[in-house]
This record gives C-alpha cells, structure tokens and sequence, in this order.
C-alpha cells in the first residue's frame, strides 16, 4: 500500500493507493461510514493501516484519482526528522574523513526546511557550498521507544525517498555545526510517497537501490546493503532512550553528495520506492 499527500486548492490532500488505484481519503470515509484521521501520521499506525487495507478492498466501484507524485507534497506532517551521517563509506570519503566507530553520525532538523516535491531549492548567502544527497527514509508508524533491533519491523510504517541537503562549507570547518548547517529552508524534501514495509521483506530492501543524480547524471549510487550501519541498528539508535511518534523520519544516510549550483536538476532516486526532482533557484 502507498500514501501520499496531494496538492490541491485547499492544501494537501491524503490519498492511499492499492493495486495502482488511487483513492483520495475522503472516499474512504464514505466507505467506512465514519471520519479518518486527516493527517499522515495518525494513519500509520498497524490498526489503520489494516482498516486502510480493507476500505480499498471494498472501494472497487470508485472512480480513482488522478495522482501526479512529481508535484505531491511531503509526507512529513507530523513527527521529527532524524539523519544518520556517514553512513555510507563514499558519504566519508567526500568529507575526506572515516566513517564513526560506535554508532552514526546523527542530526535532528527543523520542518521549516520542508519542501514539496518539485519545489524550488534556494541556496542561502552563508554557504559558498552547498550539496544534496539521496537517501532512503524510514517512517515511524507507533509511538516507540528502546525499541531491540530485532523488532525494528514492528514500529516502521514504511519507507519514502529523501533528498537532503547540506551546507557542506560550514561542516568542513565545524562538523559540530551539522544541525545548522542542515536547517535553512528548502534543505529538505521527503516523498513523494510512503511505500508500506509489507510490499518489502529484509533482502528486498537490502537490494534498493539508492543514486543522487545531478543533471542527469548519477554522481552516486549504493545498495542499502552497503551501509555501515543497517535499517535495524538505526532503529535501535534512534529511539534508544527517547520516544519517537508516528510521521517521524529516519533519513538513513547517502551514498554521496552532489555539489549544486544554480540551475542545476538534482534528482534523489530510490528504486522501488519513489524518486524526488528539484531545480535549484538561479
């Protein structure tokens, strides 16, 4: 199953997707005979998702929508956004450092750097340096904390595809800095669409495939299984001594980063999962 959030005239509309038919969620109330929850993050919970399921089952009848995830919105609507930081060995090697030993690196950033699918990127006057990275993102379906590795599955709605950027300058002379330098607007998209984690077993996710792509060409590309640290150990990381609510995001790291300059395309890729497009504002 897909969830995605659609740009209307009246803001963002949630739609969910069941054997390529999309259905916006208003029609699934109709079929429910009740009211839904109205934001993402409400609906990613093991209960709603079964309920989502089985509204479309019986929504056979309704004419689908019409979804163009080239413009949808971001999923992020409730929840943090959390990142794992040289997670992949090409990520260190652009930084010109090693990868860290007892754990990834780790940031947390604002949503005010949010950005919908094919929006505008903005470099800011502090950077002279500025690059975007693909990753793979996990999205949190219930409300975790401490969470055992072997249980990861057990609290991740699904997956979704993240392009992150960075004001690489300002990490280079402080890496202490990461969260500023992480935090301006438009440093973020995460979508266009959430992939539920039943459509993947482990070795399916394993083998996704993860590529920045600038201008049509892919600068890097890695398998999930090329991370240092896998999908279950950022789990455990990330909720190991803090809660983590339904809609947050683990962006799990990037094969590499792509320098961008004005006019650029810069392209995240993640196969199987979905692909987010952006230019960049001359």
């Amino acid at each position: 199953m897909r969830l995605a959030r659609i740009n209307t005239q009246d803001g963002p509309r949630t739609a969910v997707a069941h054997r390529d038919r999309w259905i916006p969620l208003s029609t699934l109330e109709a079929a429910a005979g009740r009211q839904l929850p109205t934001r993402l993050g409400d609906l990613l919970g093991t209960v709603r998702r079964q309920e989502l399921a089985e509204f479309l089952e019986r929504a056979t009848d309704v004419e689908p929508l019409e979804v163009r995830l080239e413009e949808a919105a971001t999923i992020v609507d409730t929840g943090d956004i959390w990142g794992a930081g040289l997670n992949y060995l090409g990520h260190s090697q652009d930084l010109s450092t090693q990868q860290p030993g007892s754990g990834p690196g780790s940031y947390l950033r604002p949503k005010s750097c949010l950005i919908d699918n094919d929006g505008q990127i903005e470099l800011p006057a502090q950077s002279s340096r500025v690059t975007a990275e693909a990753e793979l993102g996990l999205v949190i379906g219930t409300e975790c904390k401490n969470v055992p590795r072997e249980q990861w599955r057990t609290v991740v709605a699904g997956v979704t595809a993240v392009l992150d950027m960075t004001a690489e300058d300002v990490i280079r002379e402080n890496p202490r800095y990461i969260p500023w330098a992480k935090g301006f607007d438009t440093f973020c998209s995460v979508g266009p669409q959430l992939v539920t984690l039943d459509e993947f077993d482990d070795e399916a996710l394993r083998s996704t495939r993860v590529s920045t792509v600038r201008n049509g060409q892919v600068v890097a590309s890695a398998l999930v299984a090329d991370m240092k640290y896998d999908l279950a150990h950022l789990v455990e990381y990330f909720s190991a001594g803090r809660t983590l609510t339904p809609g947050t995001v683990i962006c799990t790291g990037t094969p590499g980063a792509a320098v961008i300059e004005p006019g650029d395309t810069i392209t995240s890729l993640v196969e199987g999962v979905g692909t987010l497009s952006h230019s960049v504002k001359g």
